[in-house]
């Protein structure tokens, strides 16, 4: 059954079960939690409290693994190793919460380094993704690979359908493992048509982030004209990235608020 529903951005107040209830009562029925809000809100319910409170509204999780403050594609193999070590408790967590996957990011390094500390960045990042995506495919959790915005500072390792299938071809894990999440709003800003992902990847993209901007910026704006992307794409679930609660219900219900 396709899903519809909204992630859990780190600038909302709201508890999680305040959240669970905002959107069903919108008519949604999924929810995404982004590590940096389980880290920073006061009340963030543990994994197992997540899957009573998913069980209680009869809706479907996934986890967003952090990428805030951490990066799988540092140079800086410490950095590194620390974020590798947060994807695997988010999947950690996933598990325990019976969701059904975790998104992740590819990684980036600054333009401006020299080339042999890019060259490493990028190594770096493909080391990242195969200890990722292992130990997801030994807990049984899908791994979710996000195509990224491209940034004016950083270079990033999954903003077109090339790129990312040369992430993805480089991990020696299953296509039901190793999963995609196509970002509709990154797409967009990066100029990439998601037809292309669609054609590219097809039943293995598994989660799809809804979003709108003017096609320059990637300015997570609201997407009323949505229902045509979830006839149209293969995905499983389909996910209201927003910066406001308000704008979750703009997009259901345009004119609306919450």
């Amino acid at each position: 059954m396709t899903r519809l529903g909204a992630a859990m951005d780190v600038r909302f107040e709201e508890s999680v079960e305040e959240f669970i209830e905002l959107i069903t009562s919108l008519g949604l029925n999924h929810i995404e939690l982004k590590r940096e809000y389980l880290e920073g809100h006061p009340d963030a319910p543990s994994a197992a409290a997540v899957g009573e409170l998913a069980e209680q509204y009869d809706i479907s999780v996934t986890y967003h693994a952090p990428f805030r403050d951490w990066n799988i594609g540092s140079f800086n193999d410490a950095v590194r190793e620390a974020s590798v070590d947060h994807v695997r408790d988010t999947l950690d967590d996933a598990l325990a919460a019976d969701a059904e996957g975790v998104v992740l990011h590819g990684g980036s390094v600054p333009h401006r380094y020299p080339a042999w500390v890019r060259e490493e960045a990028a190594a770096n990042a493909r080391r990242s993704l195969v200890e990722c995506a292992e130990y997801a495919d030994d807990i049984g959790v899908p791994l979710c690979l996000e195509n990224q915005p491209r940034n004016d500072s950083k270079q990033r390792y999954t903003t077109t359908p090339t790129a990312l299938a040369e992430m993805l071809a480089a991990v020696p894990v299953s296509a039901e493992t190793l999963r995609v999440t196509l970002d509709i709003g990154h797409a967009k800003a990066n100029g990439e048509h998601w037809q292309e992902f669609v054609d590219q990847f097809g039943d293995r993209i598994h989660i799809c982030h809804l979003h709108d901007n003017d096609g320059t910026e990637d300015t997570h704006e609201p997407l009323t004209e949505y229902t045509h992307l979830v006839d149209a794409i293969p995905a499983d679930t389909f996910i209201f990235e927003m910066k406001d609660t308000s704008d979750i219900a703009q997009c259901v219900r345009p004119g609306a608020t919450n």
